[in-house]
Protein backbone atom coordinates (compact mmCIF):
# COMPACT_ATOMS: atom_id res chain seq x y z
CA UNK A 1 0.00 0.00 0.00
CA UNK A 2 2.36 2.40 0.63
CA UNK A 3 4.63 1.89 -2.36
CA UNK A 4 0.87 2.79 -4.20
CA UNK A 5 1.01 5.87 -2.60
CA UNK A 6 4.61 6.81 -3.37
CA UNK A 7 3.61 6.30 -6.91
CA UNK A 8 0.67 8.58 -6.78
CA UNK A 9 2.93 11.28 -5.38
CA UNK A 10 5.46 11.12 -8.15
CA UNK A 11 2.80 11.49 -10.94
CA UNK A 12 1.23 14.66 -8.58
CA UNK A 13 5.11 16.11 -8.55
CA UNK A 14 5.47 15.75 -12.03
CA UNK A 15 8.09 13.07 -11.34
CA UNK A 16 8.11 10.89 -14.68
CA UNK A 17 7.46 7.23 -13.32
CA UNK A 18 8.58 4.61 -14.81
CA UNK A 19 6.29 1.73 -16.29
CA UNK A 20 5.40 -1.44 -14.19
CA UNK A 21 3.52 -4.14 -16.41
CA UNK A 22 4.10 -7.36 -16.81
CA UNK A 23 6.22 -6.63 -19.94
CA UNK A 24 8.43 -3.46 -19.45
CA UNK A 25 8.91 -4.85 -15.92
CA UNK A 26 10.27 -7.99 -17.10
CA UNK A 27 12.57 -6.07 -19.55
CA UNK A 28 12.06 -7.95 -22.80
CA UNK A 29 11.39 -4.90 -25.33
CA UNK A 30 7.83 -4.81 -26.79
CA UNK A 31 6.84 -2.62 -29.24
CA UNK A 32 4.90 -0.67 -26.30
CA UNK A 33 7.58 0.82 -24.54
CA UNK A 34 7.74 4.10 -26.22
CA UNK A 35 4.32 4.30 -25.68
CA UNK A 36 4.10 3.75 -21.88
CA UNK A 37 7.24 6.02 -21.09
CA UNK A 38 5.41 8.93 -23.30
CA UNK A 39 2.09 8.15 -21.55
CA UNK A 40 3.69 8.85 -17.99
CA UNK A 41 5.25 11.74 -19.07
CA UNK A 42 2.11 13.67 -20.42
CA UNK A 43 0.61 12.46 -17.30
CA UNK A 44 3.65 13.97 -15.55
CA UNK A 45 2.52 17.38 -17.12
CA UNK A 46 -1.62 17.16 -16.23
CA UNK A 47 -3.12 18.19 -13.38
CA UNK A 48 -5.43 15.78 -11.47
CA UNK A 49 -8.50 16.14 -13.59
CA UNK A 50 -6.81 16.07 -16.70
CA UNK A 51 -4.92 12.63 -15.79
CA UNK A 52 -8.03 10.86 -14.92
CA UNK A 53 -9.60 12.38 -18.37
CA UNK A 54 -6.71 11.20 -20.23
CA UNK A 55 -6.82 7.75 -18.75
CA UNK A 56 -10.75 7.36 -18.65
CA UNK A 57 -10.60 7.72 -22.63
CA UNK A 58 -7.58 5.43 -22.71
CA UNK A 59 -9.35 3.16 -20.48
CA UNK A 60 -12.49 3.29 -23.20
CA UNK A 61 -10.20 3.00 -26.21
CA UNK A 62 -8.10 -0.75 -24.60
CA UNK A 63 -11.86 -1.76 -23.42
CA UNK A 64 -11.83 -4.67 -20.67
CA UNK A 65 -8.78 -5.28 -18.32
CA UNK A 66 -8.10 -1.65 -19.09
CA UNK A 67 -8.33 0.05 -16.09
CA UNK A 68 -5.95 -2.96 -14.34
CA UNK A 69 -3.56 -2.35 -17.03
CA UNK A 70 -2.83 1.11 -16.82
CA UNK A 71 -2.64 1.33 -12.98
CA UNK A 72 0.12 -0.70 -13.56
CA UNK A 73 1.95 1.46 -16.48
CA UNK A 74 1.04 4.87 -14.43
CA UNK A 75 0.44 4.26 -11.05
CA UNK A 76 -2.85 5.95 -11.10
CA UNK A 77 -5.84 3.73 -8.89
CA UNK A 78 -8.28 1.86 -10.73
CA UNK A 79 -10.99 3.64 -8.73
CA UNK A 80 -9.92 7.10 -10.13
CA UNK A 81 -9.99 5.86 -13.78
CA UNK A 82 -12.96 4.98 -12.74
CA UNK A 83 -14.37 8.35 -11.37
CA UNK A 84 -13.32 9.53 -14.76
CA UNK A 85 -15.05 7.62 -17.06
CA UNK A 86 -17.92 8.19 -15.33
CA UNK A 87 -17.51 12.52 -15.86
CA UNK A 88 -16.95 12.07 -19.03
CA UNK A 89 -19.81 10.21 -19.56
CA UNK A 90 -21.76 12.89 -18.17
CA UNK A 91 -19.71 15.05 -20.68
CA UNK A 92 -18.01 16.85 -17.28
CA UNK A 93 -21.66 18.61 -16.47
CA UNK A 94 -20.61 19.20 -12.90
CA UNK A 95 -17.19 19.80 -13.23
CA UNK A 96 -16.07 23.37 -13.05
CA UNK A 97 -14.11 25.20 -16.01
CA UNK A 98 -12.16 27.70 -13.52
CA UNK A 99 -11.24 25.66 -10.74
CA UNK A 100 -9.18 21.91 -10.63
CA UNK A 101 -10.91 20.88 -7.37
CA UNK A 102 -14.83 21.28 -6.71
CA UNK A 103 -15.84 23.47 -3.74
CA UNK A 104 -14.89 22.85 -0.73
CA UNK A 105 -12.31 19.99 -1.90
CA UNK A 106 -8.71 20.14 -0.55
CA UNK A 107 -7.26 19.92 2.89
CA UNK A 108 -8.83 21.87 5.46
CA UNK A 109 -6.81 24.89 6.42
CA UNK A 110 -4.45 24.42 9.64
CA UNK A 111 -6.17 27.23 11.64
CA UNK A 112 -9.18 28.82 11.49
CA UNK A 113 -9.13 32.32 9.77
CA UNK A 114 -10.37 35.05 12.23
CA UNK A 115 -11.58 37.96 11.14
Amino acid sequence: MVARREEQLNVATGEVRSCQCGLCGSGIEHRDVEYHRQMNLLLSRLDEQQRRWYLAVESQRLGHGADRLLFEITGVDEKTIRRGREELAASLAKQPTDRVRQPGGGRPAVEKKHR
